[in-house]
């Protein structure tokens, strides 16, 4: 088998006859100290890509901060379904879910999920209820580009207004500097 980036060369040595067997030897140990630095170096050194780099992170990235917040708010809708589902058709089980989550955080979707399995076998149920209604909204019923467009609009609007609201304020100061009316 000889592999890209390798050379093949015959074994040297007496008494071989016949054909003789070959050996593969790497082409990097053929190169200089300098090119084998040159090639780690390369190697190494961080891919550059056009994306801006946002520090802060840690082995993250904020897409992945974004998605681990969207998780929780998707937590959060299927509580409110499944409840708005107990309470028209078994009023007992939305009593015990309203006052498990009165008095449980949803800020941590994966906690609140584990607290309501192990609180008791009635909630286990409703806890498996509640992540077959956050995987369905997420895969079916989420609309995606409704939230890129949105994003975009309100971060532009935001940023609009606040340029806008600056500029008037430094020039109404100027104005009153001037005593231009």
């Amino acid at each position: 088998l000889v592999m890209e980036g390798s050379a093949v060369l015959p074994l040297q040595g007496a008494g071989v006859v016949g054909p003789r067997p070959r050996v593969v030897i790497p082409v990097q140990a053929f190169w200089t100290a300098t090119e084998r630095r040159r090639r780690l170096a390369s190697a190494v050194a961080p891919a550059r890509c056009s994306k801006m780099y946002v520090p802060g992170f840690g082995e993250g990235s904020p897409e992945r901060k974004a998605a681990i917040n969207l998780q929780h708010f998707f937590n959060y809708i299927a509580v409110r379904v499944v409840l708005a589902q107990l309470q028209s058709y078994n009023r007992e089980a939305y009593v015990e879910l309203k006052e498990f989550v009165s008095r449980t955080s949803l800020n941590d979707a994966e906690i609140f999920c584990k607290k309501l399995m192990r609180e008791n076998p009635r909630l286990k149920g409703l806890a498996m209820r509640i992540l077959e209604v956050r995987s369905a909204y997420v895969k079916s019923d989420f609309e995606w580009d409704n939230l890129r467009k949105l994003s975009f609009k309100m971060v532009d609007d935001a940023n609009t207004k606040l340029m806008r609201d600056y500029v008037l304020e430094v020039s109404h100061i100027e104005d009153e500097n001037y005593n231009i009316k």
